[in-house]
Formats: C-alpha cells, sequence, structure tokens
C-alpha cells in the first residue's frame, strides 16, 4: 500500500463492516462513510466492493438486511449484525490479532 493509497487492507473489508454494524444498523452508504469517518480518512469502501461484500454476508447469515425509510426521506436498505454475525466478527477479531502480531514480530526480526 503507497502513501497515497486510500483503499482497504485485503481481506479486513467484511471484519470493518462486522464492527461498524456492532455498533447499530445502517444502510450502505452508511456504512462506507463510517469507515471512512472512524480511520480519519485513512480507509475509503468501493461500492463495488461494499455491495458484493453485504451480500456474501447476508448469505452466510452474517447480517440480515430490511428496508426503511433513510435520514433523507428516502427507502434504503438497512443491514443488523446478526448472532452469526457477532460470532464471526469475534473470529475475525482473534485471527486478526494473530496475524498482526506475527507481521509485528517479523518486523521486529
Amino acid at each position: 500500500m503507497t502513501d497515497t493509497s486510500r483503499d482497504l487492507v485485503q481481506g479486513t473489508l467484511e471484519m470493518l463492516v462486522l464492527k461498524t454494524l456492532a455498533l447499530e444498523s445502517m444502510h450502505g452508504y452508511g456504512i462506507a462513510l463510517r469507515i471512512e469517518q472512524v480511520s480519519a480518512g485513512v480507509f475509503r469502501v468501493n461500492p463495488g466492493s461494499l455491495l458484493p461484500a453485504l451480500s456474501r454476508m447476508e448469505r452466510a447469515g452474517h447480517v440480515k438486511a430490511e428496508w426503511r425509510t433513510s435520514e433523507n426521506n428516502r427507502r434504503a436498505k438497512y443491514y443488523l449484525l446478526t448472532a452469526r454475525g457477532r460470532k464471526a466478527l469475534e473470529e475475525e477479531r482473534r485471527q486478526w490479532g494473530r496475524q498482526t502480531e506475527a507481521i509485528g514480530r517479523i518486523l521486529e526480526a
């Protein structure tokens, strides 16, 4: 990743979406905006990546979708984290922790 790149690290999108939805249900644009805001602009989520990821997570039972009226008074698909999604998030966090520790050991060697 270069200094000018603001794309997500490969393999982290679903984990970040699950974490974002653990706080509250949101529509796709809200998820992307929240990740960009919380990362202080370091990461941005491409809609071409987000929507397929949300579909995969819905098929896996990690999120549930429902249509609601957005803050702009438009119909939007909101995503909610399921119990299965909470378990998946915890497993992803554990794996990410192991991976970052291992990378740190390699970089320190």
